[in-house]
């Protein structure tokens, strides 16, 4: 509730670029700079160029907002937005929600962007609106002073980019670099030997239902582990409240407290040495989750999907 459209956002986490889901532009920075920052409340940044990526079209039953930036990395690469903000705009990004909005943002560092951003529309100003409303007469006040934040209409941009997700289907990365993608169909028979939920990317709320909605009344395969971390407290309440904790230990999860955990390999679920994870997290570096352990990025429908067979699967089948 801290963020609104229009805010300079600078935190010592690289994904600190999640919260330009709300207009604003947040960036990670180094702890000098974030020191002076705290102690004078300024920060120097260059201007960054600006890619502009308009994306179009409905997603299809099964692919989520992970795997649209999955794709996207996998289109331009880990360098392709080196020092430059990502914008996103197009009917795909409108009809997303904030969650979905705020995974899109979580990856531009994946790409090497200094943040990922969207343009507050009438989505921003509902979610946001629990915390807003005595700020404003009304939604619509809000919304009109929240467009000024959003780009002109004769913006220049450094480049445009055209994805059209008509035909996008469930991705999932297989090196040790974010841009190192696949369709899952393209990679059938690739067994696992954990699934991790949770991180910045996809442990909020929307996420847990999606996973939750897969795995209700089935069982993880006997030779996978299950780690489910929520976000934050608040989602964990909520999702104790909705019963979907319920179903991640009906199914075989062990559920953390929020953290984390696993992403950067600390606490539960670090992999041994040969170990194979499908992971809702953003990064696959090697070694990332434990030495010598190989990291699938993924969204939360296709690991869960991949935790009840054992293997990276096609998480259609089970909607």
């Amino acid at each position: 509730g801290f963020i609104r459209p229009g805010y300079t956002v600078i935190m010592g986490d690289s994904h600190t670029c999640t919260h330009g889901a709300f207009g604003a532009f947040a960036a990670g920075i180094g702890t000098t700079d974030l020191e002076v920052g705290i102690l004078k409340g300024v920060c120097a940044f260059r201007q960054p160029k600006t890619i502009k990526f308009n994306v179009n079209g409905q997603l299809p039953k099964g692919v989520y907002a992970k795997d649209v930036i999955l794709y996207i990395i996998g289109r331009v690469g880990v360098n392709g937005a080196t020092d430059r903000v990502m914008e996103f705009h197009g009917s795909t990004v409108a009809a997303m929600t904030m969650e979905s909005r705020m995974t899109l943002c979580n990856m531009a560092i994946e790409a090497g962007g200094t943040s990922g951003i969207c343009m507050p529309d009438m989505t921003t100003v509902e979610y946001l609106w629990p915390f807003i409303s005595g700020e404003f007469a009304g939604k619509e006040a809000a919304l009109a002073d929240y467009s000024k934040w959003c780009s002109d209409a004769d913006a220049v941009y450094e480049q445009t980019i055209e994805i059209d997700v008509t035909n996008l289907q469930p991705v999932v990365t297989f090196g040790y670099k974010p841009d190192q993608s696949k369709f899952v169909t393209e990679m059938p028979d690739s067994p696992i030997d954990q699934v991790y939920l949770g991180s910045c990317t996809n442990g909020r709320l929307e996420d847990l239902r999606i996973a939750a909605g897969i795995l209700k009344g089935r069982k993880l395969a006997p030779t996978v582990r299950g780690i489910l971390s929520p976000a934050t407290p608040k989602i964990q309440q909520e999702a104790m409240r909705e019963g979907l904790i319920d179903i991640f230990m009906q199914a075989g999860f062990c559920v953390t407290n929020p953290t984390c955990g696993a992403c950067l390999g600390m606490s539960n679920g670090v992999l041994a040495e040969g170990e194979v994870c499908a992971s809702t997290t953003n990064r696959n570096f090697m070694g990332r989750m434990g030495k010598g352990g190989m990291v699938h990025l993924m969204s939360p429908a296709t690991a869960a999907a991949s935790g009840i067979e054992g293997k990276i699967a096609d998480p259609r089948k089970y909607l």
